[in-house]
């Protein structure tokens, strides 16, 4: 196993030190950031072509809940690959489809009470987006849509409508219409009351707000800098959403799947979405995936109204099962993500003790946790120092603002505390 290196401020400022670049698109991101070639994935370590070993603190922005190459989704997998079982099915009915469908609603759905309907609507998270935006609207037959500050649901145009970054939006190339965005939970430092603006607008038939069909939501802004809202917020959210008939529906791509400790991130808060998108995790092995649940009521699609060519993506259906089976039978992974949460949220604090005066602040629920900092800079170069000492952890916020950590569920204590001791010394090196 080779140690990584401290690389020079060159080797960082080089656009493309791997080689890659007469080939791709300038559009990518993440390999500007960790500029070395990736062969080896297994738990929560990646391995570079040369043998170097990362901790992922990153797992695939939450798409790898359960690590790298888990052993027994693995071998599910190859099973099915081997036995000449359906790839591509669309929409068709498929063994596969049948036995995650018939896991989920046993063993995820009716223990808590839920009764959706499962609509497979494309591989992505987006995909689910923009699938709960059209049901709501043909639902209630209105256009506007509430979204709130610093929201993150996708890059496709109606998931960028309902989204709050100005960097992000402003490569659509067209207006992004028919959603008004509000104050997210404690935007006002608590110096306002919940829902006060939100309320008077849906009152005040002078306002000019038209009559929204949904409000979208995640529970913790994963993208918009590991803000977590408060469980009496969420409710009182879903109660003004009730009086005023409004859909309420609870984006859980990032969030869902385990990683706020229950399934659902929203489980917490003891509320009913009436619609809930979920993505990334759901495989259970980082192959493309994706879920609109919706109230039966709301079930009215026309056959083919909304469709994709990818949205039977038989393997994924079979490790997604398998991971449910595997990880969701009981509650233990449930307990040990609360329990490694606890246990890095109490490192941050000690952070934040720390530099008392740089005004740090520790974010988060679950394994979805927030370091922030100053500004964007200081959080970058804390992540690039983390990378040189073999952390991979990418920054989120509006300014890129906040260390972001997402390890995998599964990771070990020993791991946790060896990547965390890893987050120290980049620290030391940015705050001395």
């Amino acid at each position: 196993m080779t140690t990584p290196t401290v690389p020079t401020t060159d080797a960082y400022a080089a656009d493309d030190p791997t080689g890659f670049t007469s080939l791709e698109s300038g559009v990518r991101s993440y390999s500007r950031a960790w500029p070395v070639v990736f062969d080896r994935a297994r738990g929560a370590s990646v391995f570079a072509e040369d043998g170097t070993e990362y901790l992922d603190f990153f797992a695939g922005a939450g798409s790898l809940n359960y690590g790298h190459n888990e052993p027994r989704l693995k071998k599910v997998l190859l099973d099915y690959l081997a036995d000449d079982r359906m790839v591509h099915s669309l929409d068709m009915l498929t063994t596969a489809r049948r036995d995650f469908l018939e896991t989920f609603e046993s063993t995820i759905l009716r223990p808590r009470g839920l009764d959706h309907k499962v609509a497979f609507p494309g591989p992505g998270g987006a995909n689910a987006v923009e699938a709960a935006l059209k049901l709501a609207r043909k639902v209630t037959g209105r256009e506007s849509v509430i979204n709130f500050t610093n929201a993150f649901h996708g890059m496709t145009l109606g998931a960028l409508s309902v989204t709050g970054s100005s960097m992000k939006r402003g490569g659509a190339g067209v207006p992004l219409v028919h959603a008004t965005p509000m104050p997210y939970d404690d935007y006002f430092d608590g110096d306002i009351p919940d829902f006060v603006y939100l309320e008077r607008l849906l009152q005040d038939g002078g306002s000019g707000l038209n009559e929204p069909a949904a409000v979208i939501v995640e529970t913790v802004q994963g993208e918009g800098g590991i803000n977590a809202a408060r469980a009496e917020w969420l409710r009182g959210l879903a109660d003004l959403c009730r009086r005023h008939e409004i859909l309420l529906i609870v984006d859980d791509i990032q969030m869902g799947c385990g990683r706020t400790g229950g399934f659902f991130s929203f489980e917490e808060a003891g509320i009913v979405p009436d619609i809930v998108c979920l993505s990334k995790s759901i495989s259970g092995y980082g192959l493309p995936m994706a879920l609109t649940l919706v109230r039966p009521e709301l079930d009215i699609w026309e056959p083919g109204e909304h469709n994709g060519t990818f949205r039977g993506f038989a393997p994924a259906f079979a490790t997604a099962a398998e991971a449910i089976r595997t990880y969701w039978s009981d509650d233990a992974l449930e307990r040990a993500t609360l329990a490694k949460g606890a246990l890095v949220e109490s490192h941050l604090n000690t952070i934040v003790a720390r530099y008392a005066g740089h005004g740090l602040v520790s974010k988060g629920r679950g394994l979805a946790r927030g370091l922030q900092l100053a500004d964007g800079d200081l959080a970058g170069r804390v992540a690039e120092q983390a990378f040189a000492r073999g952390l991979l952890v990418e920054t989120s916020g509006p300014s890129g603002e906040v260390v972001k950590l997402l390890p995998p569920l599964t990771i070990t204590e020993d791991e946790l505390r060896r990547g965390l001791a890893i987050l120290d010394e980049a620290i030391a090196v940015v705050l001395p």
